[in-house]
C-alpha cells in the first residue's frame, strides 16, 4: 500500500530531479541507486531506506530535507507590485545609491536577493563593494563603467553582469545618467 509519505517523497525526489535537467539513468550513476528502485521510489510504491535517500540526495546535490518538503505547502512565492518595492537601507550602503527589495524566498538552501537600485543625482562611483555569493547585474537605464576586480567594462541598458562577488566590485565610472540596474545576490544559507 502506497504510503503518503511515500508519495511525498518519491514526487520531490522526481520534481528536483527535473528541475535539474537530471534524466532517471543520470540520477542512477550518480547516486547508485538501481534504475527500478528510482522508479518506485518517484512512484510513491516503496519507502526507501534512509541509505538511499542519502544518496539520492547526494546525487541531486541537495541536502536530504529537501527531500520531505512537500512541494504544494512551500512558501517561497513573493509578488511585489510595479513601484512597491521595499525601500531598504542595508548597513554599508553607499550614500545616493537607493535600494529597494523585489522579492524574498523564506524556504531551501538557497538565499536570494533581487534588488532594484538607482543612484540618485549626488550619486559618487563605489568600487569597493565586497561580500559573499553570486552577483547578477542587468542595466535598466544609464551607462557605466563597472568594475570587477582589475577588469573595466562599459555597461548599457541592457547588458548585464554575472559574477563572483567575493572579489572587489562596484562603478567605477558615471557615464549618461539616470543610472538603474537590477541587481541579483545568490548566498547559501548558513
Amino acid at each position: 500500500m502506497r504510503s503518503e509519505a511515500a508519495a511525498i517523497v518519491g514526487a520531490q525526489v522526481r520534481h528536483l530531479r527535473e528541475a535539474a535537467g537530471i534524466s532517471c539513468q543520470q540520477l542512477t550513476q550518480r547516486s547508485g541507486v538501481s534504475r527500478s528502485m528510482l522508479s518506485r521510489i518517484e512512484n510513491g510504491r516503496i519507502s526507501p531506506s534512509l541509505h538511499s535517500l542519502l544518496r539520492l540526495a547526494d546525487g541531486l546535490g541537495v541536502p536530504m530535507s529537501r527531500l520531505f518538503a512537500e512541494q504544494r505547502c512551500r512558501t517561497d512565492f513573493s509578488h511585489v507590485p510595479s513601484g512597491k518595492g521595499l525601500r531598504v537601507e542595508r548597513l554599508g550602503t553607499v550614500a545616493d545609491y537607493r535600494y529597494e527589495l523585489l522579492g524574498h524566498v523564506l524556504s531551501g538552501n538557497l538565499f536570494v536577493e533581487p534588488y532594484l537600485v538607482m543612484l540618485e543625482a549626488d550619486a559618487q562611483p563605489h568600487v569597493t563593494f565586497q561580500h559573499p555569493g553570486l552577483k547578477f547585474l542587468y542595466f535598466l537605464s544609464g551607462d557605466v563603467t563597472y568594475r570587477y576586480g582589475p577588469r573595466r567594462v562599459n555597461m548599457r541598458v541592457g547588458d548585464s553582469l554575472l559574477f563572483d562577488a567575493a572579489a572587489m566590485h562596484g562603478i567605477e565610472d558615471l557615464g549618461t545618467q539616470p543610472v538603474s540596474y537590477l541587481s541579483v545576490v545568490f548566498t547559501l544559507r548558513s
